[in-house]
Parts: structure tokens; C-alpha cells; sequence
């Protein structure tokens, strides 16, 4: 015997209905807590910091990230280097 029961409920009730707690508070904590740091990181760091460190690496991390990729492409078909 085979028997299908349907049940029409919103997310809120289906948890309370399961006795699951409600998180949104502490996930509405979190996020505005995440948002306050990255604001505040923002504030202290300009974007002229960031394009001074990319180019004081010159072309080092272009070719590290290029040697990676190989290394990785080789791997994955097997190639011996």
C-alpha cells in the first residue's frame, strides 16, 4: 500500500512545527556584526594601499600563479614534469 500526504506550510511553521529553534536572531546578529567590521575595515584602508602592494610584486605573482595553473593542468592529465 502506498499513500502520499501532502502538507502546505511556510518554513516558520514547518519549524515550530518539528520543535526546531528560530535562528533568525542570531543570524541577523551575525551579518550586521559582519557588515560593521567590513565597514570599519574600509574606512581604515584605502584603495591606493592595495595598488601599491600589487605593484611592488611586479610580475612575481603573475608567473607564480601561471606556475600553479601548469603544475595543476599537468596533474590532472598526468603528465610527467
Amino acid at each position: 500500500m502506498k499513500m502520499n500526504i501532502t502538507v502546505e506550510c511556510s518554513p516558520e511553521e514547518a519549524r515550530a512545527f518539528l520543535g526546531l529553534p528560530d535562528i533568525r536572531p542570531v543570524n541577523e546578529a551575525l551579518v550586521n556584526s559582519v557588515k560593521q567590521r567590513i565597514e570599519q575595515n574600509i574606512e581604515m584602508v584605502s584603495p591606493e594601499f592595495y595598488l601599491k602592494q600589487w605593484y611592488s610584486m611586479g610580475g612575481q605573482a603573475t608567473d607564480s600563479f601561471m606556475n600553479l595553473m601548469t603544475a595543476g593542468a599537468r596533474a590532472a592529465t598526468g603528465e610527467k614534469t
